[in-house]
Protein backbone atom coordinates (compact mmCIF):
# COMPACT_ATOMS: atom_id res chain seq x y z
CA UNK A 1 0.00 0.00 0.00
CA UNK A 2 1.46 3.39 -1.00
CA UNK A 3 0.47 7.01 -0.65
CA UNK A 4 1.15 9.61 -3.30
CA UNK A 5 2.22 13.21 -3.25
CA UNK A 6 4.25 14.56 -0.39
CA UNK A 7 6.08 17.90 -0.32
CA UNK A 8 9.23 18.34 1.76
CA UNK A 9 10.95 21.62 2.48
CA UNK A 10 14.28 21.69 4.29
CA UNK A 11 16.75 24.52 4.62
CA UNK A 12 20.45 25.26 4.70
CA UNK A 13 22.56 25.30 7.83
CA UNK A 14 25.67 27.05 9.07
CA UNK A 15 28.43 24.88 10.50
CA UNK A 16 30.23 27.28 12.82
CA UNK A 17 33.05 25.01 13.90
CA UNK A 18 34.30 21.85 15.60
CA UNK A 19 35.35 22.10 19.23
CA UNK A 20 37.23 18.81 19.83
CA UNK A 21 39.40 17.77 16.92
CA UNK A 22 41.76 15.93 19.30
CA UNK A 23 39.46 13.10 20.36
CA UNK A 24 41.52 12.00 23.36
CA UNK A 25 38.51 11.44 25.60
CA UNK A 26 36.97 8.93 23.20
CA UNK A 27 34.82 11.28 21.12
CA UNK A 28 36.00 13.42 18.22
CA UNK A 29 34.74 16.50 16.39
CA UNK A 30 31.72 17.87 18.30
CA UNK A 31 30.21 20.82 16.49
CA UNK A 32 27.98 23.86 16.74
CA UNK A 33 25.71 25.04 13.95
CA UNK A 34 22.59 26.94 13.03
CA UNK A 35 19.58 26.13 10.86
CA UNK A 36 18.72 28.85 8.34
CA UNK A 37 15.33 29.81 6.92
CA UNK A 38 16.98 30.27 3.50
CA UNK A 39 18.30 29.03 1.11
CA UNK A 40 15.82 26.15 1.04
CA UNK A 41 15.30 22.83 -0.72
CA UNK A 42 11.81 21.98 -1.94
CA UNK A 43 10.95 18.52 -3.24
CA UNK A 44 7.61 17.05 -4.32
CA UNK A 45 7.30 13.27 -4.50
CA UNK A 46 4.83 10.58 -5.40
CA UNK A 47 4.71 6.90 -6.28
CA UNK A 48 5.87 5.83 -9.74
CA UNK A 49 6.61 2.72 -11.77
CA UNK A 50 10.25 3.74 -12.12
CA UNK A 51 12.60 6.26 -10.55
CA UNK A 52 11.94 9.66 -12.12
CA UNK A 53 13.78 12.88 -11.25
CA UNK A 54 12.73 16.25 -12.64
CA UNK A 55 13.32 19.85 -11.66
CA UNK A 56 12.54 23.46 -12.39
CA UNK A 57 14.71 25.07 -15.11
CA UNK A 58 16.84 26.91 -12.52
CA UNK A 59 17.76 23.71 -10.68
CA UNK A 60 21.25 22.50 -11.77
CA UNK A 61 21.58 19.07 -13.35
CA UNK A 62 24.08 18.15 -10.64
CA UNK A 63 21.40 18.61 -7.98
CA UNK A 64 19.04 16.29 -9.88
CA UNK A 65 21.85 13.77 -10.32
CA UNK A 66 22.55 13.85 -6.59
CA UNK A 67 18.87 13.32 -5.78
CA UNK A 68 18.73 10.40 -8.22
CA UNK A 69 21.85 8.75 -6.79
CA UNK A 70 20.59 9.10 -3.23
CA UNK A 71 17.17 7.72 -4.09
CA UNK A 72 18.73 4.72 -5.84
CA UNK A 73 21.10 4.11 -2.93
CA UNK A 74 18.35 4.18 -0.32
CA UNK A 75 15.92 2.05 -2.34
CA UNK A 76 18.63 -0.52 -3.04
CA UNK A 77 19.58 -0.79 0.63
CA UNK A 78 15.90 -1.16 1.57
CA UNK A 79 15.33 -3.67 -1.25
CA UNK A 80 12.32 -1.71 -2.54
CA UNK A 81 10.78 -2.95 -5.76
CA UNK A 82 8.53 0.08 -6.33
CA UNK A 83 10.04 3.44 -7.25
CA UNK A 84 9.35 7.12 -6.75
CA UNK A 85 8.95 10.31 -8.78
CA UNK A 86 10.76 13.38 -7.45
CA UNK A 87 10.49 17.00 -8.60
CA UNK A 88 12.95 19.57 -7.24
CA UNK A 89 11.54 23.11 -7.19
CA UNK A 90 14.16 24.89 -5.06
CA UNK A 91 17.69 23.96 -4.09
CA UNK A 92 20.50 24.86 -1.71
CA UNK A 93 23.77 25.88 -3.43
CA UNK A 94 26.09 22.89 -3.73
CA UNK A 95 29.53 22.66 -2.10
CA UNK A 96 29.07 26.06 -0.48
CA UNK A 97 29.36 24.95 3.15
CA UNK A 98 25.59 25.09 3.68
CA UNK A 99 24.88 21.37 4.04
CA UNK A 100 23.17 20.85 0.67
CA UNK A 101 24.20 17.21 0.35
CA UNK A 102 22.79 16.19 3.70
CA UNK A 103 19.53 18.05 3.13
CA UNK A 104 19.03 16.44 -0.29
CA UNK A 105 19.71 13.02 1.21
CA UNK A 106 17.34 13.51 4.13
CA UNK A 107 14.57 15.06 2.03
CA UNK A 108 14.75 12.30 -0.58
CA UNK A 109 14.87 9.66 2.13
CA UNK A 110 11.91 11.20 3.92
CA UNK A 111 9.97 11.28 0.65
CA UNK A 112 10.68 7.59 0.07
CA UNK A 113 9.66 6.82 3.63
CA UNK A 114 6.32 8.63 3.27
CA UNK A 115 5.47 7.34 -0.20
CA UNK A 116 6.22 3.76 0.83
CA UNK A 117 4.90 4.15 4.41
CA UNK A 118 8.16 3.00 6.02
CA UNK A 119 8.18 5.34 9.03
CA UNK A 120 11.95 5.82 8.88
CA UNK A 121 13.52 8.19 11.39
CA UNK A 122 15.82 10.95 10.16
CA UNK A 123 18.80 9.21 11.78
CA UNK A 124 17.95 5.97 9.97
CA UNK A 125 17.77 7.85 6.68
CA UNK A 126 21.11 9.54 7.37
CA UNK A 127 22.76 6.19 7.98
CA UNK A 128 21.23 4.70 4.83
CA UNK A 129 22.51 7.68 2.83
CA UNK A 130 25.95 7.80 4.50
CA UNK A 131 25.42 11.29 5.90
CA UNK A 132 26.23 12.82 9.28
CA UNK A 133 29.32 10.79 10.06
CA UNK A 134 31.40 13.66 11.44
CA UNK A 135 28.72 16.19 12.35
CA UNK A 136 25.14 15.74 13.45
CA UNK A 137 24.22 19.38 12.80
CA UNK A 138 22.56 18.78 9.42
CA UNK A 139 20.49 15.88 10.75
CA UNK A 140 19.42 17.85 13.84
CA UNK A 141 18.61 20.88 11.67
CA UNK A 142 16.31 18.71 9.55
CA UNK A 143 14.53 17.45 12.66
CA UNK A 144 14.47 20.50 14.92
CA UNK A 145 15.99 23.68 13.51
CA UNK A 146 17.54 26.27 15.82
CA UNK A 147 21.05 26.54 17.25
CA UNK A 148 22.44 23.02 17.61
CA UNK A 149 25.35 21.38 19.41
CA UNK A 150 26.33 17.76 18.85
CA UNK A 151 28.57 15.44 20.85
CA UNK A 152 30.87 14.23 18.12
CA UNK A 153 31.60 10.69 17.02
CA UNK A 154 32.53 7.98 19.49
CA UNK A 155 35.78 6.19 18.66
CA UNK A 156 34.22 2.86 19.64
CA UNK A 157 30.88 3.50 17.91
CA UNK A 158 29.56 2.37 14.54
CA UNK A 159 31.17 4.11 11.58
CA UNK A 160 27.80 5.25 10.21
CA UNK A 161 26.36 6.41 13.56
CA UNK A 162 25.16 10.02 13.57
CA UNK A 163 26.65 12.09 16.44
CA UNK A 164 24.09 12.73 19.18
CA UNK A 165 22.56 16.16 19.65
CA UNK A 166 23.47 17.53 23.09
CA UNK A 167 21.70 20.88 23.10
CA UNK A 168 19.22 22.81 21.01
CA UNK A 169 18.15 26.45 21.45
CA UNK A 170 15.74 28.77 19.70
CA UNK A 171 17.83 31.37 17.88
CA UNK A 172 16.71 34.98 18.43
CA UNK A 173 14.34 35.84 15.58
CA UNK A 174 15.33 39.50 15.65
CA UNK A 175 18.96 38.62 14.81
CA UNK A 176 19.70 38.70 11.08
CA UNK A 177 22.27 36.68 9.18
CA UNK A 178 24.24 37.94 6.20
CA UNK A 179 25.56 35.23 3.88
CA UNK A 180 28.55 36.03 1.64
CA UNK A 181 28.99 33.80 -1.42
CA UNK A 182 31.97 33.32 -3.71
CA UNK A 183 30.42 32.01 -6.93
CA UNK A 184 33.74 31.11 -8.57
CA UNK A 185 34.86 28.22 -6.40
CA UNK A 186 33.34 25.25 -4.56
CA UNK A 187 34.21 24.34 -1.01
CA UNK A 188 36.22 21.22 -0.25
CA UNK A 189 34.03 18.11 -0.35
CA UNK A 190 33.94 14.38 -1.00
CA UNK A 191 37.26 12.58 -1.39
CA UNK A 192 39.16 15.87 -1.13
CA UNK A 193 37.61 16.43 2.31
CA UNK A 194 38.53 12.92 3.48
CA UNK A 195 42.09 13.33 2.23
CA UNK A 196 42.33 16.70 3.96
CA UNK A 197 41.36 15.26 7.33
CA UNK A 198 43.88 12.42 6.89
CA UNK A 199 46.72 14.81 6.09
CA UNK A 200 46.25 17.14 9.06
CA UNK A 201 48.43 16.78 12.17
CA UNK A 202 47.11 15.82 15.60
CA UNK A 203 45.09 18.67 17.08
CA UNK A 204 46.30 20.09 20.40
CA UNK A 205 44.52 18.52 23.39
CA UNK A 206 44.80 21.68 25.46
CA UNK A 207 43.38 23.75 22.60
CA UNK A 208 40.46 21.33 22.24
CA UNK A 209 39.76 21.76 25.96
CA UNK A 210 39.89 25.53 25.50
CA UNK A 211 37.36 25.39 22.64
CA UNK A 212 35.03 23.10 24.59
CA UNK A 213 35.09 25.59 27.45
CA UNK A 214 34.15 28.41 25.08
CA UNK A 215 31.15 26.49 23.78
CA UNK A 216 29.93 25.35 27.21
CA UNK A 217 30.69 28.47 29.24
CA UNK A 218 30.25 31.20 26.66
CA UNK A 219 28.29 30.31 23.51
CA UNK A 220 25.53 28.37 25.27
CA UNK A 221 24.87 30.90 28.07
CA UNK A 222 25.10 33.76 25.57
CA UNK A 223 22.28 32.31 23.47
CA UNK A 224 20.11 31.85 26.55
CA UNK A 225 20.80 35.47 27.55
CA UNK A 226 20.57 36.74 23.94
CA UNK A 227 24.02 38.31 24.20
CA UNK A 228 25.27 38.58 20.63
CA UNK A 229 28.65 40.06 21.61
CA UNK A 230 29.48 37.15 23.94
CA UNK A 231 28.15 34.59 21.49
CA UNK A 232 30.18 36.15 18.70
CA UNK A 233 33.35 36.13 20.78
CA UNK A 234 32.97 32.40 21.35
CA UNK A 235 32.40 31.76 17.65
CA UNK A 236 35.46 33.87 16.82
CA UNK A 237 37.66 31.69 19.02
CA UNK A 238 36.37 28.58 17.24
CA UNK A 239 36.77 30.15 13.80
CA UNK A 240 40.30 31.37 14.42
CA UNK A 241 41.74 28.14 15.79
CA UNK A 242 39.84 25.69 13.60
CA UNK A 243 40.32 27.86 10.50
CA UNK A 244 44.06 28.05 11.10
CA UNK A 245 44.19 24.28 11.68
CA UNK A 246 42.47 23.65 8.34
CA UNK A 247 44.53 26.34 6.55
CA UNK A 248 46.97 23.89 4.90
CA UNK A 249 44.02 22.13 3.25
CA UNK A 250 41.83 25.08 2.30
CA UNK A 251 44.54 27.63 1.55
CA UNK A 252 44.19 29.90 4.59
CA UNK A 253 41.88 30.58 7.51
CA UNK A 254 39.12 31.09 4.95
CA UNK A 255 38.73 29.02 1.79
CA UNK A 256 37.94 32.03 -0.41
CA UNK A 257 40.24 35.04 -0.51
CA UNK A 258 37.33 37.21 -1.63
CA UNK A 259 35.10 36.13 1.25
CA UNK A 260 38.07 36.34 3.63
CA UNK A 261 38.61 39.98 2.68
CA UNK A 262 34.95 40.71 3.48
CA UNK A 263 35.17 38.94 6.85
CA UNK A 264 38.39 40.75 7.75
CA UNK A 265 36.68 44.05 6.94
CA UNK A 266 33.73 43.12 9.16
CA UNK A 267 36.15 42.34 11.97
CA UNK A 268 37.84 45.73 11.59
CA UNK A 269 34.38 47.32 11.61
CA UNK A 270 33.64 45.81 15.02
CA UNK A 271 31.07 43.21 13.90
CA UNK A 272 30.60 40.78 16.78
CA UNK A 273 29.90 37.47 15.05
CA UNK A 274 31.23 36.30 11.67
CA UNK A 275 33.02 33.39 10.08
CA UNK A 276 33.06 30.70 7.43
CA UNK A 277 30.50 27.90 7.34
CA UNK A 278 32.09 24.44 7.23
CA UNK A 279 34.71 24.23 4.46
CA UNK A 280 33.23 27.32 2.85
CA UNK A 281 33.56 29.22 0.70
CA UNK A 282 30.39 30.83 2.14
CA UNK A 283 30.93 33.35 4.90
CA UNK A 284 28.41 34.62 7.41
CA UNK A 285 27.89 37.51 9.80
CA UNK A 286 25.19 37.89 12.44
CA UNK A 287 23.64 41.23 13.36
CA UNK A 288 21.21 42.31 16.07
CA UNK A 289 18.49 43.22 13.57
CA UNK A 290 17.68 43.48 9.88
CA UNK A 291 18.42 47.20 9.76
CA UNK A 292 21.99 46.64 10.95
CA UNK A 293 22.48 43.82 8.43
CA UNK A 294 21.18 45.98 5.57
CA UNK A 295 23.36 48.92 6.61
CA UNK A 296 26.50 46.78 6.61
CA UNK A 297 25.55 45.13 3.33
CA UNK A 298 25.19 48.52 1.65
CA UNK A 299 28.69 49.44 2.80
CA UNK A 300 30.13 46.10 1.73
CA UNK A 301 28.64 46.34 -1.76
CA UNK A 302 30.26 49.75 -2.23
CA UNK A 303 33.68 48.42 -1.17
CA UNK A 304 33.71 44.89 -2.57
CA UNK A 305 32.57 45.10 -6.17
CA UNK A 306 33.94 41.83 -7.55
CA UNK A 307 31.15 40.14 -9.54
CA UNK A 308 32.11 36.78 -8.04
CA UNK A 309 30.63 37.90 -4.72
CA UNK A 310 26.94 37.70 -3.96
CA UNK A 311 24.98 38.33 -0.79
CA UNK A 312 21.86 37.25 1.05
CA UNK A 313 20.22 38.42 4.28
CA UNK A 314 18.14 35.78 6.01
CA UNK A 315 16.90 34.61 9.40
CA UNK A 316 17.45 31.47 11.40
CA UNK A 317 14.89 28.69 11.30
CA UNK A 318 13.67 27.43 14.65
CA UNK A 319 11.74 24.55 13.14
CA UNK A 320 12.76 21.42 11.30
CA UNK A 321 11.89 20.37 7.78
CA UNK A 322 8.26 20.70 6.76
CA UNK A 323 6.49 17.61 5.44
CA UNK A 324 3.13 18.25 3.80
CA UNK A 325 0.93 15.39 2.66
CA UNK A 326 -1.50 15.90 -0.22
CA UNK A 327 -5.17 15.29 0.39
Amino acid sequence: MMTANVQIRSSARLHMGFFDLHGGLGRKFGSIGLSLAEPALLINAGSAEKLTITGEPAVPATVLAKASAIAQQIMTKLDLNAAIALHVSQYIPEHAGLGSGTQIALAVGKAISHVHQLDLSTRQIAELADRGRRSGIGVAAFDHGGLLIDGGRAASGAVDAVPPMLARYDFPQEWSILLVFDNTRPGIHGDQEKLGFNQLPVFSESLAAHLCRHVLMQAMPAIVERDLAAFGQSIQVLQQHVGDYFAPVQGGRYASKLVGNVLNHLQQSGVACFGQSSWGPTGFAIFENTQAAEKHLLQLKSIFTDQALSWKICKASNQGAQVLLAG
